[in-house]
């Protein structure tokens, strides 16, 4: 089973509490209220003005929480919902942990489009557009997005917005030239995301290749991406095998967006054929739409600002076939 996917976010006090009363969750209560896309049956909703009032108010707001989005997927990639608490096991440096949150609700998402306008995207603009807009209507009305784009230098061209158009109206007018700064458009999206109002938290990467232009290092974003507290998707739309490789950075480009997005539990999606791009994106909109959420209280409470490992089990499902999960690969610990 593979270990890789969606965002971990430690909350503690009324952070916590908010986010979760979002969801409908409280101390004493575990459901999933999103109904089922593959074979498994879903608990049932709860009654009407069941999740309001008394109820989130039992949640206990002294206690920190590690809260790991997780993805699970059929063997024809087919999203699995419906699953219950049972049907997950979680670790954290391999002892394991006590599940004590569980839903399986679309939260509101703050996303940065991260999008390339060097000098090869030229034939690739309008489809990577499409990919963007298609991505867009997977949205829910309180989710907020920002927009960077980078050629030689990254830029944000739309600050945090919750209107969807104002990303399409800008990408409308983009044009492609000069080198590419990818890592340093990473950077500025990530400085950006701490303007965030959403606890949950993603970037979508579009680009054609390795980065030639940046100064900050391959090693220092990588450390950065594992700090952050944000799920990183990318598309890289690269040349077929034989014709790919006229620099070495352009060799490296699918290695790069791979590490970049496993770090933080999201995946890269390569593409050779443009007229793909459109049809993923809105993949990665519903992958996003279709996650659990498994919060705990680490049972390692000391705040040494170490790094610890997170591993998901499946329990598997009777009458199913072999279900395969993603989730990050671990979070730091707080140092106070």
């Amino acid at each position: 089973m593979a270990a890789r996917s969606p965002l971990i976010r430690t909350l503690s006090g009324l952070a916590a509490a908010l986010w979760l009363c979002s969801l409908g969750i409280s101390a004493d209560d575990t459901r999933g209220a999103q109904e089922p896309r593959v074979t498994i049956k879903p608990r049932p909703r709860p009654p009407a003005g069941e999740e309001a009032g008394p109820r989130s108010a039992n949640i206990r707001v002294d206690t920190e929480l590690v809260l790991i989005p997780v993805t699970v997927t059929d063997p024809l990639n087919r999203f699995v919902t419906g699953l219950e608490k049972d049907h997950f096991k979680l670790f954290e440096d391999k002892v394991e942990q006590q599940i004590t949150h569980f839903a399986s609700e679309d939260a509101p998402l703050s996303v940065g489009f991260v999008f390339d306008v060097s000098g090869s995207m030229g034939a690739k603009l309008r489809k990577s557009r499409e990919a963007a807009a298609q991505f867009l209507k997977t949205a829910n009305p309180e989710d907020e997005f920002f927009l960077v784009q980078f050629s030689e230098r990254p830029e944000l061209t739309v600050a945090f917005t919750h209107e969807s158009e104002e990303i399409q109206n800008r990408l409308a007018f983009t044009q492609s030239k000069g080198r590419t700064a990818l890592l340093d458009a990473v950077y500025l999206a990530l400085h950006e995301m701490k303007k965030a109002r959403n606890p949950r938290k993603a970037l979508l990467i579009i680009s054609d290749g390795g980065d030639n232009s940046s100064r900050y290092t391959e090693s220092e974003i990588k450390n950065l991406v594992r700090e952050a507290d944000v799920q990183i998707y990318a598309i890289g739309i690269f040349e077929p095998i034989a014709s790919r490789g006229r620099t070495a950075e352009e060799l490296a480009g699918p290695s790069l967006l791979s590490e970049i997005a496993e770090q933080t539990g999201g995946r890269h999606f390569p593409v050779e054929n443009v007229n793909e791009l459109p049809d993923i994106a809105a993949k990665i909109g519903i992958e996003l739409r279709n996650q659990y959420v498994l919060g705990y209280s680490p049972s390692n409470q000391q705040k040494d600002g170490k790094y610890r490992r997170v591993q998901v089990k499946l329990v598997q499902p009777k009458g199913l076939p072999p279900l395969r999960a993603f989730w990050r690969l671990g979070y730091y610990a707080p140092t106070q």
